[in-house]
């Protein structure tokens, strides 16, 4: 800085230069500086608020998975439609991890995890229900080997035996698996199942009404006699129960030994006319039909 100077010209002898620098301008913080709805923003620092956490912006993994456009799940969280581990969210930019938190819309869950995988495979006759087999018979992991040998790691929900065919859930989701599975949550698949014999309409009652067999009674949800034609009949049987071998020993009981067994449904997922030997992904209404059978 140029030191003033007289009306002769020269330097202002009493003049002494400041060293100081000057003061910066302060800036009040706004309001919105954290941005939190941008998600490659940086938390605000020394904010005195706790540390948000970890994972990716709420209305993102929403957007992510279909439920709606990320302004719409704004508009939702605001309705306080959207909880997370149970909790109803009440504030916008919260974190979630995709992979452990679970996440509802309106009561109903979200499938946010990209990494879980769901599919259903029309398992043919003669297939075994294991991923590989020591002996070289033909498996389940057979028909998926491209997938295994890209590194998904699926398995089957429970299991059909060789002779059996039809609907084989496989995912990689190891808590729906469990439940798909347990006595708990009684969960119904349905089998066609062509017998030799032409069967009474008494076989109904005496299905659901239970069979004697070696390890106690069995019994049917649901029986019907579709068709009966040349000394055979084709029944429709849906049950909870997952003893193994369970349709075939209660039709044998009865007095109709099974020719030919195919499971066509679990809960309210069918196997359509998707052809033997054939997969397919679950659709967003089947997995979420199939999360509220197990209270998910």
């Amino acid at each position: 800085m140029t030191p003033p100077a007289r009306r002769d010209g020269t330097p202002d002898p009493g003049y002494r230069h400041s060293h100081a620098k000057p003061a910066k301008k302060q800036h009040a913080a706004h309001p919105l500086a954290d941005k939190w709805w941008e998600d490659d923003a940086p938390a605000a620092a020394n904010s005195g608020q706790p540390q948000a956490r970890e994972g990716e912006r709420l209305q993102k993994v929403l957007a992510r998975a279909g439920v709606a456009s990320r302004r719409h799940a704004e508009v939702m969280i605001e309705a306080g439609r959207v909880e997370v581990n149970g909790d109803i969210v009440k504030t916008q930019g919260m974190r979630v991890d995709a992979e452990r938190d679970v996440i509802r819309v309106d009561g109903v869950r979200v499938n946010a995890n990209e990494n879980n995988e769901y599919f259903i495979l029309n398992k043919p006759r003669g297939v075994l229900s294991t991923m590989s087999d020591e002996e070289g018979r033909p498996c389940v992991g057979d028909l998926i080997a491209d997938r295994l040998a890209a590194g998904n790691r699926l398995f089957h929900v429970g299991r059909l035996d060789a002779d059996t065919e039809g609907l084989l859930l496989l995912t990689n989701d190891g808590e729906l698996a469990n439940r798909l599975t347990h006595p708990r949550y009684g969960v119904r698949k349905t089998y066609l199942a062509t017998v030799l014999g032409e069967a009474p309409n008494s076989i109904v009652r005496d299905l659901k009404s239970g069979v004697e067999l070696e390890d106690g009674v069995a019994k049917a949800d649901h029986v019907q006699v579709v068709d009966r034609h040349n000394g055979y009949s084709l029944i429709r049987v849906e049950l909870h129960e997952g003893r193994k071998h369970i349709v075939r020993r209660m039709l044998k009981a009865a007095g109709f030994p099974v020719q030919r067994l195919v499971r066509t449904k679990m809960h309210t997922v069918q196997l359509g006319e998707q052809k033997p030997g054939t997969m397919r992904a679950l659709n967003d209404s089947e997995l979420t039909s199939l999360y509220k059978a197990v209270k998910m």
